[in-house]
């Protein structure tokens, strides 16, 4: 998030959002939340401030269901 974030302010190209997705749904849910909002970045996007976060509570649940 936070190199999508400088990259943006400069108008360079930008990491898409499928990539931001991808590395989401694989294990970084967690990370591209808390990210998300620590850069203040794609906060307003619904399907980021309602999704990531979902899908940061899924793996939460997942990793102490087989734990």
């Amino acid at each position: 998030m936070y190199v999508d974030k400088q990259k943006a302010r400069k108008h360079e190209y930008r990491i898409p959002e499928k990539t931001l997705w991808l590395v989401a749904v694989l294990g970084g849910a967690i990370g591209t939340t808390i990210g998300m909002k620590w850069f203040r970045h794609k906060t307003k996007h619904a399907s980021f401030k309602w999704g990531f976060p979902a899908l940061a509570i899924i793996w939460l649940g997942l990793l102490l269901y087989l734990s």
